[in-house]
């Protein structure tokens, strides 16, 4: 029979009638992210989710993106933090290596939450996952740790110096003084700076070195100088 479908009226005793067809919802299983997480990821759910398979699929990812970094594919790159993002299992994941997996998981961050139940980190899931098109992140304000240091002479603020030394490559740079300490003789400022956070100058190479000369003879070094005058005298 041709041109015929399910919805093609048939007789039907003396009348057309449509079939009735049942709609059948055929799942799809999607290679990638969703826009929203799925119900049976919800907090009954937890336990059963699938670990090693949201793994296996961002460590794939992962991949992915360190290649094509090396190809230096940058538009590919872009294109695959992105997914990265929206994707569904870098979202399970990421919430269970910081609620369940982390030493500090019991320790409440700057909201003020802590999830230590599978309802709990269940929910946090699906929060995360649909604030990720909207969440926007907050302004911070970078501020370096004071370290405490038995040398240390001040634990106050000690205002800013210039770097004057001239083979420095932070050469009249202006860096924060972190705190000072007492090498040996000299004076060496922990400034604010360089790849770890830290630096350390000697005073010797800031502005704020002794002017040459401003240094006092010793009863020793005067009766030095004493002798070699005499000596030069004598001459």
């Amino acid at each position: 029979m041709t041109g015929y479908s399910f919805s093609t009226p048939v007789w039907d005793g003396g009348t057309w009638v449509t079939p009735a067809v049942a709609e059948v919802a055929v799942a799809r299983n999607v290679n990638g992210p969703e826009d929203q997480p799925r119900k049976q990821d919800a907090p009954a759910g937890w336990d059963k989710i699938d670990w090693r398979a949201h793994e296996g699929q961002v460590r794939r990812l992962r991949q992915r993106i360190f290649t094509a970094a090396q190809e230096q594919d940058w538009p590919r790159v872009r294109n695959l933090q992105k997914l990265m993002l929206r994707s569904r299992s870098n979202t399970l994941v990421s919430v269970r290596q910081v609620t369940q997996r982390n030493a500090g998981r019991k320790t409440a961050g700057i909201d003020g939450e802590v999830a230590l139940t599978p309802e709990a980190r269940a929910d946090v899931a699906v929060r995360v996952h649909q604030s990720i098109s909207s969440w926007r992140p907050r302004a911070v304000r970078r501020v370096y740790p004071r370290r405490r240091h038995s040398a240390a002479l001040s634990s106050d603020p000690l205002g800013f110096v210039i770097v004057t030394h001239p083979f420095h490559p932070l050469n009249g740079q202006r860096l924060e003084i972190l705190y000072a300490k007492r090498r040996g003789a000299d004076t060496v400022f922990v400034c604010a700076g360089g790849v770890s956070g830290q630096m350390t100058l000697p005073q010797a190479w800031t502005d704020r070195r002794e002017p040459p000369g401003s240094g006092r003879l010793s009863a020793e070094g005067l009766a030095a100088l004493g002798a070699a005058t005499r000596a030069l005298q004598g001459r």
